[in-house]
């Protein structure tokens, strides 16, 4: 995942999560809305709850690597916010992979 595919602006990220569809499993939500410009965009938010920073970064850099591994699978000309939920903690890579690729293709 690059640089300039994140979304770090919290208007953009507050308004993709309010406005946005979503679908959900134990270990992700996903909210996406449509955008004009060419090109994907994601966002990863994961809470304080959930853990310690160290387990929260592990977390994100899995995710970031199962974005990378199934960019295909996501739409072109979407915005795309990923939080992880608490689910996800005690999950392997494999699980992770797994759950990703099913709310993808729904």
């Amino acid at each position: 995942m690059k640089r300039i595919e994140t979304i770090k602006d919290q208007k953009l990220f507050n308004n993709i999560i309010r406005n946005g569809k979503f679908i959900k499993n134990n270990f992700f939500v996903i909210y996406n809305i449509r955008k004009e410009e060419t090109g994907i965009n994601y966002g990863i938010a994961i809470s304080n709850k959930v853990g310690n920073a160290v387990l929260r970064n592990r977390l994100k850099r899995q995710t970031r690597a199962l974005i990378d591994n199934h960019r295909n699978l996501f739409k072109n000309n979407h915005n795309y916010i990923i939080m992880i939920r608490k689910g996800s903690v005690g999950a392997d890579y494999q699980t992770l992979e797994r759950a990703l690729r099913e709310l993808l293709e729904k």
